[in-house]
Formats: structure tokens, C-alpha cells, sequence
């Protein structure tokens, strides 16, 4: 079925009319002005040529098209959509400090860094929860709403897609990722408040301290997941050959399975994209919160069609008296 989200704009269309009604005058009177030295006859056709039928009728169909895009049209399918009756409320806080960048995670063979695997197995995680309502913050100098609690998985996945390195800072605030996700899940059911906290270091930044966030947390009853990322050991070439670090010396172990343990969640050690695909595994396994079902009716934008269609129409008016001029020019000189 088709329709108009916003149909109350279409009020706008006689604006043109009005507009062009109080300038008409003026336009007149510009056009014999800058004709004045031709005789009447070349002064008339001028005019006639200015307020021709089709450039008016241009004008015209150009404003119609573009109110009609800003009226939001859509089209609703005929087939309602229930969501599951049972789901979860899962909240997402993903660390996006420089240390993200380290490159000890390895993914179909090849060595990438943390982000770039800890991207590809949200995406995969997501695509598992469908009917479950996702949300995501992020958090490095400051910590930040990426995306409330929905329904909505392929705009959350689109997102996760383009996450960045530097995108928020460099620095981990830890304890702001916290915070910030128990203020989004408070007007949620009590059983239903699952906060998952990603990260691969220490509480460095924010004014938040985590133990505080997650006295508070486990006041407000957000149960909390908490995932260290990075592997325990990495082989650095070096002027004298091969030297094996820990690229994980600063991740906070002891602090992640404390919050855990004070919201009745439970830490997770991600050494690799395996063990993360497997945390994940086990998270997607919650028993899921019965609620009564939910339906929806999809539907598709098609703004974009008369959108699209009055930026040529307006191309091509600007554009082709430049082209006539110019076709013009060449054959006279031919």
C-alpha cells in the first residue's frame, strides 16, 4: 500500500504560485529595462521567451517533486511482520581506544587488528539476535551513544560496519561505558538489563570510576558481561630477530571480573577471534525473557525517486541553455 508519511506539506504547493505571482512585476520590469534599446517587437518576444509555457511548467513540476519527497511517501507491505515473543535487552559498550589498533587478532588466515575482528564477530553476534532489542556506546576519552536500544539491527550493523580507529579518542573510559549504559537501561525491565562491556585495557580517562559504576549497576540490577580482547603473546621483529611481548599487559583482568562479579555477570577472556566467536555463542544462548509479541508492518522509502527526479529536471534547465548557446557557436563557425 502506498502512502504519504508527512501528507500535511502538500499545504506548501501554491507557495509557488504566490512566489512567482509578487516577482512576476519585477521580473517584467527587469526585462524591458535590460531591453529597452530594441524596438517593441524584440522587447515583446523577450518577455514571451522569459515566461514561456515550459519553463514555467518546469518550475512548477520541479516544486511539486520536491514537496512530494519531503511528504515522505512509502510504501507498506501487505504482509504483518511479528517479532519473537521472547528476547532480551542488550546494551553493548565497545572500547575504541588506540590500543584497538594492535594487530594480534587473526581472521580467515591473515593477522588483523582487534577492531577490525572485534567488527566482524558483532556483525555475526547481531545477526543472531534478531528480535532482540540491541543498543551500542562507545567509549575511549568519553563514552558516547552510538545507537538507543531497537529493534532495528540493520541500522545497529551498518554502524558497526563503519566504525573507525580514533573515532572517539584514544584513552579508556571504562568507567563512563559503564555509566552511560546503565542511565540507557533504567527504564527497562529489571531482568531484562544486560549491559556487554568490551575492552582491552585499563581505566585511563572519563570521571566515571568503574568500581563506583558497577556498585551502582549492581544497585539498579544491570547484570554486566564483561569481554577482555588481546592476545597473552606476540612476536615483534626486531633489529636481533624475533622478540615475543604481551600486547595484553595492560588489560585490567582483575577489575573486569570484579564488575562481573558485583552484577551477577561474568568475565570472558577473548585471546583470539576463536574464543570471541565462542563468548558470543554462550551470551546468545541467555535464556531469552518471554513478552507479549510485537507486530510490525515494513516499509520501503521511496523519497528519493522524485528527489532524484527534480535534481535532473533542475540540471538539465540550468545546463541546457549553456549547451544551446555553445551547439549555436559551432555552427555558426561552420
Amino acid at each position: 500500500m502506498f502512502e504519504f508519511v508527512w501528507p500535511y506539506v502538500f499545504v506548501l504547493v501554491p507557495v509557488h504560485w504566490l512566489v512567482e505571482k509578487f516577482s512576476q512585476a519585477k521580473q517584467q520590469q527587469s526585462e524591458v529595462l535590460l531591453n529597452s534599446s530594441l524596438p517593441f517587437t524584440q522587447q515583446q518576444a523577450a518577455l514571451e521567451k522569459a515566461n514561456s509555457p515550459l519553463k514555467i511548467g518546469l518550475k512548477w513540476l520541479v516544486w511539486i517533486l520536491c514537496i512530494t519527497a519531503l511528504a515522505r511517501p512509502v510504501w507498506l507491505d501487505d504482509e504483518v511482520q511479528g517479532l519473537n515473543e521472547q528476547g532480551r535487552d542488550l546494551l553493548l559498550s565497545v572500547d575504541m581506544s588506540g590500543s584497538m589498533q594492535i594487530k594480534d587478532m587473526q581472521l580467515d588466515g591473515e593477522a588483523v587488528d582487534r577492531l577490525t575482528a572485534l567488527k566482524f564477530l558483532l556483525s555475526e553476534f547481531i545477526e543472531q539476535r534478531r528480535g532482540d532489542r540491541l543498543g551500542m556506546i562507545l567509549f575511549a576519552d568519553h563514552a558516547y551513544l552510538a545507537s538507543p536500544l531497537s529493534f532495528d539491527l540493520d541500522s545497529l550493523l551498518i554502524q558497526v560496519k563503519e566504525l573507525v580507529h580514533g573515532l572517539v579518542g584514544d584513552r579508556t573510559a571504562i568507567g563512563e561505558g559503564i555509566g552511560l549504559g546503565i542511565k540507557q537501561l533504567m527504564n527497562h525491565p529489571a531482568e531484562q538489563r544486560i549491559l556487554i562491556l568490551l575492552t582491552d585495557g585499563q581505566n585511563t580517562s572519563g570521571s566515571v570510576d568503574p568500581m563506583q559504576a558497577a556498585e551502582m549497576a549492581a544497585k539498579n540490577q544491570v547484570v554486566i558481561y564483561t569481554i577482555g580482547v588481546g592476545a597473552d603473546e606476540l612476536y615483534q621483529q626486531t633489529l636481533f630477530g624475533a622478540r615475543k611481548i604481551n600486547p595484553s599487559q595492560d588489560l585490567d583482568e582483575g577489575a573486569l571480573i570484579k564488575i562481573a562479579e558485583m552484577t551477577g555477570g561474568q568475565y570472558y577472556r577473548a585471546r583470539s577471534t576463536e574464543d570471541l566467536s565462542k563468548i558470543y555463542q554462550e551470551i546468545n544462548a541467555l535464556n531469552p525473557i518471554s513478552e507479549a509479541q510485537q507486530f510490525y508492518r515494513p516499509q520501503y522509502e521511496l523519497y528519493y525517486w522524485p528527489l532524484a527526479l527534480a535534481t535532473l529536471l533542475l540540471v538539465a534547465s540550468l545546463a541546457s541553455p549553456m549547451l544551446m548557446r555553445r551547439f549555436n557557436q559551432e555552427a555558426s563557425n561552420v
